[in-house]
């Protein structure tokens, strides 16, 4: 017996198992960073009106689906997946009608909106993957 038929190789289709940390990791650093940047930029950065508006309490519910996602619920990455289409539209309005620099950080929220999605569906389908074999 040679040393290399007496190791285990796993099939071609069964993914490694940091890409499903790797995916869990990346969407909870994009979660949190979509928080970050509805607080910063309506109170900060560039609010509706000056001093920051009531707008920065649509982070809130940003908040809601944090906890389910670093304690790896599966549900949660699921209906994630779905109501971060609210902010990626948010953020294309926004950044095709305000002037900069809410219209750069409407970009960003749209390109992290983009990342979450992606990695919530890829966390998704990758542990589906998985549990099949």
């Amino acid at each position: 017996m040679t040393a290399s038929s007496a190791t285990p190789t796993l099939p071609a289709s069964t993914p490694p198992a940091p890409a499903v940390a790797a995916t869990r990791w990346l969407a909870a650093g994009s979660l949190l960073a979509l928080v970050a940047l509805c607080l910063a930029w309506e109170l900060v950065l560039a609010p509706v009106r000056p001093g920051g508006s009531w707008l920065a309490v649509k982070a809130l519910p940003l908040c809601i689906p944090l906890a389910g996602i670093l304690k790896n619920r599966m549900y949660t990455y699921r209906w994630v997946s779905l109501v971060i289409w609210l902010y990626f539209i948010e953020g294309v309005v926004r950044g095709w009608g305000d002037k900069p620099p809410s219209q750069w950080l409407a970009w960003a929220e749209v390109a992290l909106c983009l990342l979450l999605f992606t990695a919530c569906t890829l966390h998704v389908r990758l542990r589906q993957r998985n549990a099949r074999k």
